[in-house]
């Protein structure tokens, strides 16, 4: 736990304010804005009119500089780009604000060991948000865990012009690869991958197949180009397996019992999972407490660094492997890349 600092008494209101409100910076706005015991403080974005209307809906100030807001909250929400996480996340951090940072944590190892020390230092909360550790979903597969054997995990979704300035491992592997490292307490004996670009110059499908020293081992395929969204994992163990469907935010636990008078076991099948809740306001809520009451986030800066060194090594033995297949790939045309290369 965290000292308590004074201006976080319980009874007082916690001062936010949102930096970066495009997509899903948004939603962070209008969550805060909802919450009992927080003041929506002001949002930022460089596009004024985004700024103005995020503002308008959530009856607090626009800005279009984050150091204007810095002077006037306790703790921010960062939906910038990744490229800008370090430089907006270090800034509040040494001017003594609590931050929640979006996903991935930034672009590389360095600059996340420096948050971590800047937020250790001073003794701030640094939550990392990787979204999917509050799915109702996985809330209800922890307790039916014993022993996972395999992983089997994907993750695929229809294109949006949105999320291309990292690859399509920052953008969605890394949550599967966060929840897995989250359940399976064993070092990584080995990475097999294989991916590639099609519709922008950065790699859009994946599959990464990562070895633990226990004997566990994980599958993971992602796309960001497909005609369906899918969002599954499944976790088999001995006696049981688990199918967990993050967009229908429940688990399904499959086991076999053997019935006196059946020839061969039969399925026994059980349903768990809070399908109305919103995992947004989970996160969100979750980061006020941490505020509120100095303690640990479920996903601290530790975690959040844990997952992107692992995103990270699949992205390189990736390119090491595309290198290896560069007469396919210097036909940048056919794949029709976007943002005119």
């Amino acid at each position: 736990m965290l000292p308590t600092m004074n201006r976080m008494e319980s009874d007082k209101r916690i001062r936010l304010g949102v930096i970066g409100v495009g997509y899903l910076g948004r939603f962070h706005a209008q969550k805060y804005s909802a919450m009992e015991g927080v003041e929506l403080a002001g949002v930022v974005d460089v596009d004024k009119k985004q700024a103005d209307t995020v503002a308008e809906e959530c009856s607090t100030q626009a800005f279009t500089d984050y150091h204007e807001i810095i002077d006037k909250v306790d703790a921010v929400s960062i939906v910038v780009p990744t490229i800008y996480h370090h430089e907006v996340a270090s800034t509040c951090l040494k001017h003594g604000l609590d931050i929640m940072l979006e996903k991935p944590m930034t672009i590389d190892l360095l600059e996340a060991d420096d948050l971590i020390k800047i937020a250790r230092d001073k003794k701030l909360i640094l939550q990392v948000g990787h979204l999917e550790r509050f799915n109702p979903a996985v809330l209800a597969m922890l307790p039916l865990l014993n022993n996972p054997l395999f992983i089997e995990a994907h993750r695929i979704s229809t294109f949006k012009n949105r999320g291309t300035d990292v690859d399509v491992i920052l953008d969605l592997m890394i949550h599967d690869i966060d929840i897995i490292l989250s359940i399976i307490d064993s070092p990584i004996k080995d990475i097999h991958t294989v991916g590639a670009p099609v519709i922008t110059p950065l790699t859009d499908i994946a599959n990464a197949r990562i070895v633990f020293e226990n004997g566990c081992t994980a599958n993971i395929t992602v796309s960001r180009i497909s005609m369906d969204n899918m969002r599954r994992m499944r976790i088999f163990q001995p006696g049981k397996y688990l199918s967990v469907d993050f967009n229908k935010k429940e688990v399904m636990a499959i086991k076999l019992k053997q019935e006196s008078t059946a020839a061969i076991p039969l399925p026994d099948i059980s349903k768990h999972g809070f399908s109305d809740q919103d995992v947004l306001e989970l996160e969100l809520k979750e980061f006020i407490a941490n505020v509120r009451n100095r303690t640990r986030p479920t996903v601290s800066g530790a975690e959040g660094r844990r997952a992107l060194d692992v995103a990270l090594r699949v992205i390189a033995q990736i390119k090491e492997n595309q290198v290896k297949v560069a007469h396919l790939l210097d036909q940048g045309e056919t794949f029709g890349f976007i943002n005119g290369q």
